[in-house]
């Protein structure tokens, strides 16, 4: 058994949009614990299914700039400090998502393993998933580029798939050379598959040396490997975080690695994977996955299920009640009520692109936005005013800032805040509140070792968050408007 340093690289990209209105493009779901068996988040999870491995080494992540707060909040709630969180400029798949990264990873003369895999995905099986990857060493260490084809249940349309050269057994871990890859098939077509052992479905995953990949991106894709050159060479260290260079890296072709790479290199191996694998890409998957009761139905949250069967039901704040309901998806949270059939649940991605079209912020956004310092919820919102509550971290400030369209009054409901405002500072206790007048240079601090809560009342000719003037900022966002 090999001992080669390996270093996961884990994408956090994408919006989720199947899943609204849990998942949304400020919250995507692999910030979510949609697994009911876990507490942990699908990013959490897909980092600690690893321990145990040999040889590895801490992750290297790869997300929006958008999220970088939320993704190292969650690996220092599970004790992980990354070797790298690379901030993408703007969305451009995973062929240069991966370059990028295999390019930081070798940039002091290293040629590690790199694990990469999708912060989305559910393993049912992580022993055997741990399996295939110590299994998957040996080709990768070769120079091969492995995959892992996850071994079909049933004729799936949703999937792209992945023909070997030779059958695959799915009891013995062995890779086989790779024939082609095949986009999403139809039903007929997804039977035939079904019943040949050389198909398997496109997982998305991969292991092979850093070297190895390079050596490929630069015979089939230089283009893309010239502009992440360009992108790390010019990179900008932010607290923790590496931000790629935008001009350079905006210039990549926006591809994934299976069209860059894999479906033209002769040195693709493809490893058969039986283990509980889903992407949860669908309402329907989801239900799949999780835990049930008696009659079928998944119940979240406070649900009251009576003659219901077959059903995803899950309640963020108020009670739900189902009576003689049958496959059905019905998702409650504090703006938007998703009811579908389960068989129609998929299309919801284009509700969302509708909401999009029509301005609608619950495409986007929750309420609750997650910031560095904390989170805010909107309560309620009306021409000229709007009310907020606001959870600060201990320890954490918000930026030194002023607003041109609008004042604010804090009302503290729990712990102690520290509040500047044009250079005078007082402590403000429970119960106690404080004005801070349109133009106001103004900071508001939690100094204490539990969160403050406060509720904040805004009125104002503009409500916008982008009315933020910024002087200082502990997290690096003066450039940023919201």
């Amino acid at each position: 058994m090999s001992n080669q340093s390996l270093i996961p690289v884990i994408l956090c990209g994408g919006s989720g949009t199947r899943l609204w209105p849990l998942s949304r493009a400020s919250y995507p779901k692999q910030y979510l614990a949609l697994n009911g068996n876990s507490k942990k988040t699908l990013l959490q999870q897909t980092q600690e299914r690893l321990l145990g491995l040999k040889g590895l080494i801490d992750p290297l992540l790869i997300c929006h700039e958008e999220h970088r707060f939320i993704v190292a909040e969650q690996m220092r709630q599970i004790n992980i400090q990354p070797s790298a969180i690379l901030l993408e400029p703007i969305g451009r798949n995973t062929a240069p998502a991966i370059a990028a990264a295999a390019l930081k990873a070798s940039e002091k003369g290293n040629d590690p393993l790199l694990l990469v895999l999708a912060a989305d995905h559910l393993i049912g099986d992580p022993n055997q998933f741990l399996l295939a990857i110590e299994a998957g060493r040996i080709p990768a260490e070769k120079g091969r580029l492995v995959t892992f084809g996850i071994v079909p249940t049933k004729p799936e349309t949703g999937y792209g798939y992945i023909e070997a050269c030779e059958p695959l057994n799915s009891d013995r871990l062995e890779g086989k050379s790779i024939s082609r890859f095949i986009e999403k098939p139809d039903k007929k077509t997804a039977e035939k598959f079904l019943q040949d052992e050389r198909f398997t479905w496109n997982s998305g995953m991969f292991l092979f040396k850093a070297s190895s990949i390079l050596t490929e991106l630069e015979k089939f894709s230089p283009e893309i490997l010239s502009c992440c050159k360009s992108a790390l060479a010019k990179e900008v260290p932010d607290l923790e975080f590496s931000r790629l260079e935008k001009g350079a890296f905006q210039k990549c072709p926006n591809i994934s690695i299976d069209v860059a790479v894999m479906e033209k290199t002769n040195v693709g191996t493809v490893l058969p994977l039986k283990a509980e694998w889903s992407d949860i890409g669908s309402w329907n998957a989801l239900w799949e996955t999780s835990e049930k009761d008696v009659n079928g139905n998944v119940i979240l949250g406070r649900v009251i299920a009576e003659n219901s069967q077959n059903c995803y039901l899950h309640s963020e704040h108020r009670l739900l009640v189902s009576l003689g309901i049958n496959n059905l998806v019905i998702v409650e949270t504090d703006d938007a009520v998703l009811i579908a059939e389960k068989s129609q649940a998929q299309d919801v991605k284009a509700i969302v692109k509708k909401l999009e079209s029509d301005g609608g912020l619950e495409a986007i956004a929750h309420r609750k936005i997650y910031r560095p310092w904390g989170n805010y919820t909107g309560v309620v919102q009306g021409s000229r005013w709007q009310v907020k509550r606001i959870e600060v971290k201990p320890g954490a400030s918000l930026s030194l800032q002023m607003h041109h369209h609008r004042a604010e009054h804090w009302i503290v409901v729990k712990g102690t805040a520290l509040v500047e405002r044009d250079g005078e500072k007082s402590l403000i206790a429970e119960n106690q509140s404080t004005y801070i007048p349109l133009g106001c240079k103004h900071r508001l601090t939690n100094p204490g070792r539990m969160p403050v809560e406060l509720i904040e009342v805004q009125s104002g000719t503009y409500l916008g968050e982008d009315d933020i003037i910024r002087f200082e900022d502990r997290y690096g966002r003066l450039e940023e408007q919201d």
